[in-house]
């Protein structure tokens, strides 16, 4: 299964790609994620739970970063193994382009499934892998971009004069 997409996301290069790169941001965004621990050097080893029609598993497995370019892409690579719900790798080829107000995050996604998974029909798995990729990206994006202006405006009118929300990225680094 192959994807390509892109996200405009109101940030610039350089946190963007500082949050491409995070251990913490990558565990939120990554959908049924339930520990991601290492570094983009040596590589990252992740749990994520997942459910594919009828079939439910958790997978252990390792990411890794290659063919860095500060700054501008990176490919994302990953392969986990679900016990007899069979196992999972893929990655994504990621570029990062200013914009006005910005950045464009495009992405190749490619992944591949085998085991009981894969007997439940390339419609059904690529139907999934397409919602993943969309998921962990508007995750991202909103990790990045924190709220949107409605959701701050609403924030504002909370109890007690409530500091505007922020994502919980840009606490970090803002």
């Amino acid at each position: 299964m192959q994807l390509s997409d892109y996200r405009d996301i109101k940030a610039d290069p350089a946190t963007v790609w500082a949050a491409i790169l995070n251990p913490d941001v990558l565990k939120e965004c990554v959908p049924g994620c339930e520990s991601m621990t290492g570094s983009p050097e040596e590589g990252f080893e992740a749990v994520v739970t997942q459910k594919v029609g009828p079939v439910k598993a958790t997978f252990k497995g390792a990411v890794s970063i290659s063919d860095r370019v500060e700054g501008q892409s990176l490919k994302i690579s990953g392969e986990g193994k679900g016990g007899p719900a069979g196992f999972a790798k893929g990655g994504a080829a990621v570029t990062l382009t200013p914009i006005e107000g910005g950045t464009r995050l495009g992405y190749e996604v490619e992944a591949n499934v085998g085991g009981k998974i894969a007997q439940l029909g390339s419609r059904i798995i690529d139907g999934f892998a397409k919602k993943m990729a969309d998921e962990f990206f508007t995750r991202f994006q909103a990790a990045v971009e924190g709220p949107s202006e409605e959701e701050a405006v609403t924030a504002d009118a909370g109890e007690g004069g409530e500091e505007k929300k922020k994502g919980w990225f840009k606490k970090l680094i803002g």
